[in-house]
């Protein structure tokens, strides 16, 4: 018992002495006017600062473009976008096109050959004919009932077989005119067993699905064209961000895997739903796309420029960031010899590349003096 009193007084003491060499350390440091390293300051040497170009500035105010980031790629709209298929299928007898080419509206792309071509012509044919005879059967039917010779039960059935196959023929010449078959040179007797698909619309050839003599189904695609005349960025912008876009804004723009180039474009419409991957689309013109070999589906990287604001700034060389924080070395105290710098937390904001604005001061002040070079050697080390 006796020896755990003795060992406990003993702690005591040691404990004692050491606080009171802490506290006569600490009074001497002060005294004499310097800072000591415990409190997270850095010691510079006049010799370091000079050969490693390090440089003092101090904290100015500037006008800063706040922006939102997004994603997203270059698009055209559905109108400009066009998938050729046939109404009926056929064996592809003419193809001449590559993916590349360029077509107009109305020029030849595919031509397609099928027995069933034959078959449709010589029915519509068949039913002009009966069309014809009961046309005149009709006439005649409607003069000798208008004057009480015929009854109307007579009258009305051949009024029905008329208007029946005028309707089947009806029916026959508008399938003849999606397969852009001509009645005008059917009615003259030539039937063809060839059909030739055009182009809906002018643009370019981005797909070709098919070969010589393969058979494509009914509406299947046979080849796509894409119109880039109205090239625009489709971008998907975060929920918590949509708040913050209007039309009319700029947008500033790259394209990651094909340049370093900058270009421009401005918001054209925003949308009104939110995606399942909690995104909003937004709808971006391009400004002087003529000038550039843009594709459709490109990626997009994107600044949509949102407010300005002046902040209070600092070169962004000053900042230095360890583990999502980030920092500056303040001036605190300079001496013939040596600088003393102290490690302080900073809040950056917007930034112009060369300068980052400070969303708030914290414990530093506008006329404090900052290490705007050289601050990330002396925090690396």
């Amino acid at each position: 018992m006796k020896n755990r009193i003795y060992i406990i007084g003993a702690a005591l003491c040691i404990l004692f002495a050491v606080s009171c060499k802490e506290t006569s350390n600490g009074n001497q440091l002060e005294d004499n006017g310097s800072l000591p390293d415990t409190m997270g300051y850095i010691t510079i040497t006049s010799e370091q600062f000079k050969n490693q170009g390090m440089k003092l500035g101090v904290i100015s105010q500037r006008t800063f473009t706040e922006s939102v980031k997004a994603n997203g790629f270059i698009d055209v709209p559905p109108e400009n976008r066009a998938i050729v298929s046939a109404i009926m299928g056929g064996f592809i007898k003419r193809t001449p096109l590559l993916i590349g080419d360029k077509v107009t509206r109305g020029q030849a792309l595919v031509v397609l050959e099928n027995p069933e071509f034959v078959a449709l012509q010589q029915e519509y044919l068949e039913v002009q004919a009966e069309l014809n005879y009961l046309k005149e059967a009709y006439e005649r039917q409607k003069t000798l009932f208008d004057e009480n010779i015929s009854s109307e039960k007579g009258f009305l059935r051949t009024k029905s077989e008329y208007d029946m196959k005028m309707a089947t023929f009806k029916g026959l010449e508008k399938q003849l005119d999606l397969l852009n078959i001509s009645t005008t040179s059917l009615n003259s007797g030539n039937i063809r067993s060839t059909v030739t698909l055009y182009a809906p619309i002018g643009g370019s050839i981005t797909n070709v699905h098919i070969s010589k003599g393969s058979y494509v189904s009914p509406n299947t695609p046979i080849m796509e064209i894409i119109n880039g005349d109205h090239m625009h960025l489709e971008l998907s912008v975060f929920e918590r961000d949509v708040m913050k876009i209007k039309k009319g804004q700029k947008i500033e723009f790259m394209i990651p895997e094909a340049s370093d180039e900058r270009y421009e474009a401005d918001v054209h419409l925003v949308g009104t739903s939110i995606n399942s991957d909690k995104t909003i689309k937004v709808h971006g013109h391009i400004k002087d796309k003529d000038k550039h070999n843009f594709i459709t589906g490109m990626f997009v990287s994107t600044h949509i420029n949102t407010r300005e604001v002046e902040l209070p700034s600092i070169p962004s060389e000053a900042i230095v960031t360890f583990d999502n924080e980030a920092f500056v070395l303040r001036l605190m105290e300079e001496k013939e010899n040596n600088y003393v710098f102290k490690k302080i937390k900073v809040d950056p904001g917007a930034s112009n590349g060369d300068y980052t604005g400070l969303n708030h001061l914290g414990p530093l002040t506008e006329d404090a003096s900052i290490l705007v070079k050289g601050a990330f050697i002396v925090m690396a080390e």
